[in-house]
């Protein structure tokens, strides 16, 4: 390299490249004093849109506990309902292998025909019962969960009205 280009190169930075080499004129702005007339209206907008929040905080909060309730409700409805199926299965099955136990003890055609009437109108006789209770459970599980949000959303049209 040239004498000259080692110079070039060598030539000293500024410290900070983002300072910039020159200060921006400082402008004063001049002071404007706000009329009466609209500071108040900026107050009562401040304070209606403060009041607008906390109803809208109090709505949103009552709305959550709300969904909090049914969900816990729902949730142990639809377990209870599930608990009372798979006990209506067990049962079921349970019944089905004593009926296939009797069936291999049978010796006539006669005992047959007697002992699968008998197992079928018992299970008739179960399965109408277990409708009922699996229907009585889910209108219990319907109703407990739609009522609290029946009383919600009868007291917000309240407060509305």
């Amino acid at each position: 390299m040239t004498d000259v280009n080692v110079a070039a190169k060598t030539k000293a930075k500024p410290a900070n490249p983002i300072v910039p080499l020159f200060e921006l004129p400082k402008f004063e702005l001049p002071k404007l004093e706000v009329p009466a007339a609209f500071r108040e209206i900026a107050e009562k907008s401040v304070a209606q849109t403060k009041d607008a929040y906390e109803k809208m905080k109090a709505a949103t909060e009552e709305a959550t506990d709300l969904i909090e309730v049914t969900y816990t409700t729902a949730a142990k409805g639809t377990a209870d309902y599930n608990l009372k199926v798979i006990e209506a299965a067990r049962t079921n099955a349970n019944a089905a292998f004593d009926y296939a136990k009797e069936l291999l003890a049978v010796k006539s055609f006669s005992d047959v025909v007697e002992l699968t009437t008998a197992h079928a109108r018992k299970h008739f006789e179960t399965l109408t019962e277990q409708s009922k209770e699996l229907t009585a459970l889910a209108q219990k599980v319907a109703t407990d969960t739609a009522e609290p949000i029946k009383a919600g959303v009868g007291k917000a049209f309240k407060k509305v009205a």
